[in-house]
């Protein structure tokens, strides 16, 4: 896994070449009312962050699905984007299949399976990635694909020559310090309980920082967004317990309103633990903060892995669960 990370931004301009040279079967000037991107784990996080980047940049409604199903508006007028790195989760394919059902324009992102042969078959775009990764470390990938499919379909604009380019330059000035970084919050974070905060604009990041807790380093966290967290969390901090550590994603350029609202978080949860850590990213655009807080967080979780001695590619329990379900 840590590899898989070192090679993140290698995996950013492998990307890139990828959206270069593919070529799409739907028509550039398709009209859709409507995007939905399905996809799970891994695979789907790309989505929510990129939700977050179009929320008022992108005129038409994006969702996030994390189902077998489809929501019920999905027809001929909708663009859905299919995400499944191994190609056979079995969520996606179902919602794959409805998908056609409904006649919507549909361009998968895929290393192979069944998905890849559905789409071989029904002449569907199918964007190829490199095989044989988890697909947590496939994130470079995955979502830059997006971000493409969205501008070749004139959703959003110039993201990825003025924001995803740079920040992979960006990645590579930081690469030392975020290392150095990342050692010093994991040797934090090592028995405790992580409670992730963000802005309301980050919680697709927050989100994927709590997963790969949850898969690399193999612990229990939460997470929540401000302001919602002021409104019924903040609430919830009434004992003492040291055992507990709070990160606060900050950006320079969050709401003004929301860093005092982060301020006054502080004061409170100060009360009831001594461990908070706040980690700015860097950088001067949304995706180059995104991406440096995804390459620092990866870091951290497998930091604390080898701080717990434990192997952080190896993910027994799902593989348990797939099989289990396979056999039903």
């Amino acid at each position: 896994m840590e590899e898989l990370i070192i090679r993140f931004t290698t995996q950013m301009r492998e990307s890139l070449e990828i959206i270069q040279n593919y070529k799409f079967i739907a028509p550039k000037k398709t009209q859709f009312k409507n995007i939905v991107l399905t996809g799970l784990g891994g695979s789907g996080i790309g989505g929510s962050i990129v939700q977050n980047y179009v929320f008022d940049k992108c005129p038409l409604p994006f969702i996030v699905n994390k189902d077998y199903f489809l929501p019920a508006f999905v027809n001929k007028d909708s663009l859905v984007i299919v995400s499944s790195n191994s190609g056979d989760t079995e969520e996606t394919i179902a919602a794959f299949q409805k998908a056609i059902k409904a006649k919507a324009t549909i361009v998968c992102i895929t290393s192979g399976g069944k998905i890849a042969d559905i789409a071989k078959k029904k002449n569907i775009d199918c964007i190829l990635l490199p095989a044989g990764m988890p697909p947590r470390s496939c994130i470079g990938y995955s979502m830059l694909q997006v971000i493409n499919i969205l501008e070749h379909f004139s959703c959003i604009k110039n993201a990825i020559a003025h924001e995803v380019k740079p920040a992979v330059a960006l990645l590579d000035a930081e690469e030392k310090n975020i290392r150095k970084k990342a050692k010093t919050i994991a040797a934090k974070l090592f028995g405790k309980t992580p409670v992730i905060y963000s802005a309301s604009e980050y919680e697709g990041m927050a989100i994927r920082f709590r997963q790969q807790l949850n898969e690399n380093s193999k612990i229990l966290c939460w997470h929540h967004v401000i302001p919602e967290m002021n409104h019924n969390e903040l609430v919830g901090w009434k004992d003492k317990d040291p055992h507990k550590v709070v990160l606060i994603l900050r950006n320079e350029n969050d709401y003004e309103r929301v860093q005092m609202r982060m301020e006054i978080n502080k004061k409170v949860i100060k009360q009831y633990t001594p461990n908070l850590i706040e980690i700015y990213s860097k950088g001067a655009t949304y995706w180059e903060r995104i991406f440096y807080f995804i390459h620092l967080t990866d870091y951290i979780s497998t930091e604390l892995a080898k701080l717990r001695q434990l192997d952080p590619t190896e993910v027994k329990v799902i593989d348990f669960l797939k099989g289990s379900l396979a056999k039903a």
